[in-house]
């Protein structure tokens, strides 16, 4: 294991990933790694127990019209409709330029959501537009907005106790989304003066029996998220002892406003939609709070950066697994940090009656103490909850492991991924062979089997590439396993597979090294596992995996 595992966060990673410096831009420097993870690249935009961590209108339709509570218009018949590829920013323009946050992390189509923005400017408008394949276009522009005033909004507040950072600004717009599909959201900000932000939102769907299920990412979008100078990483002084140990979705996203989507989510997005497939919504922070929502589900997708998870969230997951949906880990790190997630504490600040659109009580705030959970006057209390740090850590350990079939390793590397059971149904039509490598498709964070930690039985190693992470050598795995409801589970073991998908194009906004080589494989690897899970489950019309893990680790 290559980190040093004192606290979670460490220095010198060297590596320009994470949403970190867009091509060009320059070395890491001096930089720890999580100040490159939550720094969103610009230029991304042009896509995008106890074994230790190791190395139109303001309105979206007609007065009065009301939730739908469906997925009306069909997605079938929405991705037949011509796209916008004007959707890309232009010009981010200076931190304070215009910046916005939403004050719910989802909603259903034809819920309503507020808007809140800061801008430099007189006055700005705002386009959503709906992420997809759309004919290449890759997105269709859904609604906009009439001319808002423009205001500069308050300096953001720093919460006691937490060091958490919320705007509590004023609401700038009220958004219905009366004939919105559902879907992942761009919405953009234009400013009267020629800059752009963006502000991620997600229309989740209402029913998910039969359909391959997104799974959003957002608490770990709000995790690395340093606006107001903290984030669950560091504090204003770059330091890990300054950092939140809670942090508020009442705040906008840092750099270009959706930096961790387009370089993480967005690119798989675009392959689901391109392939026809039944496709519902939703993030995990939904999923956490509801346990029906994966209920009848082929498939439920964690995309390329989801570490950060509550137990509800863990819990429903495996539930739907074991009944069935089959599950895929298309990064690496990923159900590694255990959080809460709380409504928003204190008065919301220059919020008059009824100007919130979100309900009483909703789960604005992610806490995670990290080392200093013993701080947490929720864990300290006389109804204990559980620690929020490291789900494999006692007290409480419960590694990813059992749910993911691979373990997190360390960081930084980057190495060749090497196929070794070419003859896997995954990767059928690739042309790859045992032995095959792909440049630079293992980074900067990677998982490897590690037959100590709870392990699935008759798990199938399918790559095994070998890697070095701070002068250690050790390697990533791919793996796959079944369960009895013949659930099938794939981990991919590298945080770079998302953005292989745009290896080699304009889109890729930073300098891996993946070429067109590496893309094609990628794709046709998830064009196959993407195809199988929509079926149902995979041991059912898939040949079960053949356990190899003794012989590939000598155990």
């Amino acid at each position: 294991m290559c980190e040093d595992p004192r606290h979670g966060d460490r220095p010198g990673s060297g590596a320009a990933e994470h949403g970190g410096e867009p091509a060009g831009a320059g070395g890491s420097g001096g930089l720890d790694r999580r100040r490159f993870l939550g720094a969103a690249a610009v230029g991304a935009a042009g896509l995008a127990v106890g074994v230790a961590a190791g190395c139109g209108s303001t309105s979206g339709g007609g007065p009065g019209a009301g939730p739908t509570g469906g997925d009306a218009p069909d997605l079938a018949a929405e991705r037949e409709r011509p796209g916008h590829p004007d959707w890309r920013l232009r010009s981010a323009g200076p931190p304070d330029a215009v910046q916005g946050y939403t004050d719910k992390v989802s909603v259903l189509p034809g819920e309503e959501f507020g808007l809140y923005v800061s801008t430099t400017a007189p006055g700005f408008r705002v386009a959503a537009y709906r992420v997809g394949w759309y004919r290449g276009a890759q997105a269709r522009r859904v609604w906009r907005s009439d001319r808002v005033a423009g205001r500069r909004q308050r300096h953001p507040r720093l919460l006691p106790g937490t060091r958490g950072v919320r705007a509590d600004w004023e609401r700038s717009l009220r958004v219905r989304t009366d004939g919105w599909p559902p879907g992942a959201y761009l919405l953009r900000l234009d400013a009267e003066h020629g800059h752009q932000r963006y502000v991620p939102m997600v229309v989740r769907s209402a029913r998910t029996t039969g359909r391959t299920v997104l799974m959003h990412a957002v608490a770990t979008w709000q995790a690395y998220n340093a606006w107001g100078g903290h984030s669950l990483y560091r504090g204003p002084d770059g330091g890990y002892a300054s950092r939140s140990l809670a942090v508020s979705f009442d705040r906008p996203y840092d750099s270009n406003g959706a930096g961790k989507f387009l370089v993480y989510e967005r690119a798989l997005v675009v392959l689901a939609e391109r392939l026809g497939l039944p496709l519902a919504y939703t993030t995990g922070v939904d999923v956490h709070r509801d346990p029906s929502a994966l209920r009848g589900a082929t498939a439920a997708l964690s995309l390329g950066h989801d570490e950060y998870w509550t137990p509800q969230q863990r819990e429903h997951v495996t539930r739907a697994r074991d009944a069935g949906t089959n599950l895929a880990f298309l990064g690496a790190n990923a159900c590694f940090r255990r959080v809460r997630l709380e409504p928003e504490s204190g008065p919301q600040q220059g919020q008059g009656p009824g100007q919130r659109a979100d309900a009483p009580g909703a789960l604005r705030t992610v806490v995670c103490y990290k080392t200093s959970y013993r701080d947490d006057p929720r864990f300290a209390g006389p109804h204990r909850a559980l620690p929020t740090h490291d789900f494999r850590q006692p007290p409480a350990a419960d590694p990813e492991s059992a749910l993911t079939g691979v373990f997190y390793e360390g960081y930084p590397t980057d190495a060749p991924y090497v196929v070794h059971h070419a003859d896997h149904w995954l990767f059928a039509g690739t042309g790859a062979k045992r032995g095959d490598a792909f440049d630079h498709l293992v980074g900067v964070e990677y998982d490897r089997v590690t037959p100590q930690a709870p392990t699935p039985e008759r798990l199938e190693i399918l790559a095994h590439s070998p890697l070095v992470c701070n002068g250690r050598s050790s390697h990533a795995d791919s793996a796959y396993y079944t369960v009895p409801s013949g659930a099938g589970v794939f981990s991919s073991g590298t945080m770079r597979w998302v953005e292989a998908l745009m290896a080699g194009t304009h889109d890729d906004g930073r300098d891996h090294g993946m070429d067109d080589r590496t893309r094609a494989f990628v794709t046709r690897t998830t064009e196959n596992l993407l195809r199988a899970f929509a079926v149902g489950p995979a041991a059912k019309i898939r040949p079960v995996p053949r356990g190899n893990v003794a012989s590939v680790y000598g155990t």
